[in-house]
């Protein structure tokens, strides 16, 4: 019997299933990872009609790169928890958050069957401990919506598993006899963590903690050091009567990329245009309506996650953001980029320290760490000084999850 795990991710998504043949994932075109982009792109409308159209994945990414006219919506599960996010309106259309949730699952099953045949409409699914994004404060109602629009999407028979309960079935493959197993799981939205028994086909939960915190908090320091001030965070215009500085809330949401297309309202775009017509440094203001009016902020934001991953290979890196006005070439050090997050790796070492202190008298065997934030040097320090860098493992940054819910879906359904 085909068993099936998907991840629905903040950054990524991933699927794969298990049956006589082993665990596969699932391959999607103009990708090599083996991951499906957590990205949507709404046109205006279709050729020769008036009813606009979805896409998902690499195919958004590729027809926002050829069109531009639509609106790209990123990290769309950081609204799941949030009562206050329940429709937008895009092109004179209104969505539910749910519709838009539908949209993505459908293309990624559509996407994911291109590959490995038909998938049913049973599965396990991934879900954080604590869920990210503003206001998320409501975890019944981040699964009932993920869960109906996975009914939407044909996935009709779903259980919910902690993403790093997945992971840890992973890691169970590289076990040749019960180990108790720290993992931690570090994604775009959340940093999971779970303490487990685990055997080569087997896990039992100990405990689970978290953070709503990774790598697009990360992201956003550099925006708040580096890009913001270059766009105007700081500079001053005049007035009534009087020299203002121009406000900070605005960057607030040019750190956060799932909110940066909010920044495109019309009563925005029009305060940005009053205080560049009278900024001390007109040209920075300029830069960021050029931005916002032209929903760069995919380029942006891969101009930074590209800086961040070469941090975490080099002491130093040069931060390049070239389009329209905007002409960055920032240097960032390694030390000050550790300096900005110092205070959210503290909240991750909480996290661990109150796992831990759930679980008393409980040894460690062997540590595994997973998620594209693992791979963050700060990161990883906190572990390996905690405990030994010869116990730290890791793997599978961006598909060992989906792998674990397809083996954990293959143990539930031989149970």
């Amino acid at each position: 019997m085909r068993a099936l795990g998907i991840d629905f991710g903040t950054t990524n998504s991933a699927l794969a299933v298990t049956d006589a043949h082993g665990t596969r994932l699932a391959t999607f075109a103009h990708d090599t990872l083996d991951v499906f982009r957590s990205v949507l792109y709404l046109t205006r409308r279709a050729r020769g009609s008036g009813v606009g159209e979805a896409f998902a994945g690499p195919d958004a990414i590729t027809r926002y790169l050829d069109d531009g006219e639509g609106r790209l919506i990123q990290s769309i599960k950081s609204y799941l928890a949030s009562p206050a996010f329940r429709e937008t309106s895009v092109f004179e259309r209104t969505y539910s958050l749910e519709d838009l949730l539908t949209f993505f699952l459908r293309a990624l099953r559509r996407e994911a069957e291109a590959s490995l045949g038909p998938l049913g409409g049973r599965a396990v699914v991934g879900r954080p401990v604590r869920f990210a994004g503003e206001g998320a404060t409501d975890e019944a109602l981040a699964l009932d919506r993920l869960r109906g629009a996975l009914a939407a999407a044909g996935f009709d028979d779903v259980q919910f598993e902690l993403e790093p309960v997945g992971a840890a079935w992973a890691f169970g493959a590289r076990v040749d006899r019960e180990r108790v197993v720290l993992v931690g799981d570090f994604g775009g939205g959340t940093s999971d963590f779970s303490l487990l028994r685990i055997a080569p086909d087997a896990a039992e939960v100990i405990g689970n903690d978290g953070e709503p915190i990774a790598g697009d908090v990360f992201d956003g320091h550099i925006v708040r050091h580096v890009v913001a001030p270059a766009l105007g965070r700081g500079s001053r215009y005049r007035g009534l009567d009087k020299t203002l500085e121009v406000p900070h809330g605005i960057y607030g949401n040019l750190e956060r990329w799932h909110l940066l297309s909010f920044l495109k309202e019309r009563r925005t775009l029009q305060l940005i245009l009053e205080w560049a017509a009278h900024a001390e440094e007109p040209e920075k203001l300029q830069g960021l309506l050029h931005l916002v009016r032209a929903d760069r902020g995919f380029f942006l934001h891969a101009a930074v996650q590209a800086a961040k991953a070469d941090l975490s290979r080099n002491p130093s890196t040069t931060l390049r953001f070239q389009d329209g006005p905007i002409d960055l070439a920032v240097d960032i050090r390694r030390a000050d980029f550790e300096a900005w997050i110092a205070d959210d790796v503290a909240r991750m070492g909480a996290a661990v320290d109150r796992l831990l202190a759930s679980a008393p008298g409980v040894a460690i065997d062997e540590v595994f760490l997973t998620g594209g934030t693992s791979l963050v040097p700060a990161v990883r320090r906190l572990f390996d000084e905690r405990f030994g860098a010869a116990r730290v493992h890791d793997g599978g940054e961006f598909t060992s999850v989906a792998v674990g819910l397809a083996r954990r879906a293959r143990g539930a359904a031989r149970a």
